[in-house]
């Protein structure tokens, strides 16, 4: 195809480790381009002026902003491997409520965990353990979000994956004993692959919100 494809990434983004996973499943070999969230190259500018943020995936020129509709540009532009979102509308619909959800709520939740301290702390792992039994609930006894195969909500979902250890170490919980299903569920997600090697290590990830927060 001579498809030229280039994400502009930082290591630790779980938002940006989606973009690495779905890449992975599609078998899509593409430039990865670091940036630096705190001197944000000229490219990201340019290829990103509304948001200034990464994820940016580039085909052929063009590009594509924010993590999970670049997921789903990449499940319909890499059709013939590896679908993501589920083909029955309800069920994708669903998908992407789940996935909404999860950024509006989870990822709103587990800022409070490791950037307050005190009551603020307290709301943000209360509300953070909520929308994690939530998902629990969605999950139910299916070995994926999406049923039997691996896709869409599991890719928006597993990208905190990396987090968990931090959110556990500032919040002083733990993730297992209050969903442990979800818990198995990641550990069978981290056994592909594309997870596996998109993933960043959680005590790296740790060392630097360590580092973020000036503690």
């Amino acid at each position: 195809m001579g498809d030229e494809v280039v994400l502009l990434d930082f290591w630790a983004s779980m938002f940006a480790t989606r973009v690495r996973v779905a890449l992975a499943e599609k078998g899509v070999k593409y430039e990865n381009r670091e940036d630096d969230l705190w001197n944000k190259s000229s490219l990201l500018l340019q290829m990103n002026p509304v948001h200034k943020m990464i994820p940016v995936l580039i085909h052929n020129g063009k590009p594509i902003c924010e993590s999970l509709i670049i997921v789903q540009y990449v499940d319909e532009v890499w059709r013939h491997k590896a679908p993501l979102l589920p083909s029955d509308p309800y069920q994708r619909a669903r998908s992407r409520f789940w996935a909404d959800f999860i950024d509006k709520k989870l990822y709103v939740a587990s800022r409070k965990i490791w950037g307050t301290k005190g009551e603020e702390q307290e709301a943000g792992k209360k509300e953070f353990i909520e929308a994690l039994k939530r998902l629990e609930g969605e999950l139910g006894d299916k070995p994926y979000f999406e049923g039997e195969s691996f896709g869409f909500l599991d890719i928006a979902l597993i990208s905190f994956y990396s987090w968990f250890y931090a959110y556990e170490t500032f919040g002083n919980f733990s993730t297992e004993a209050e969903c442990p299903k979800l818990i198995e569920w990641a550990k069978r997600c981290m056994q592909r692959e594309s997870v596996s090697k998109s993933l960043a290590d959680p005590k790296k990830v740790y060392e630097s919100v360590t580092s973020w927060v000036g503690l």
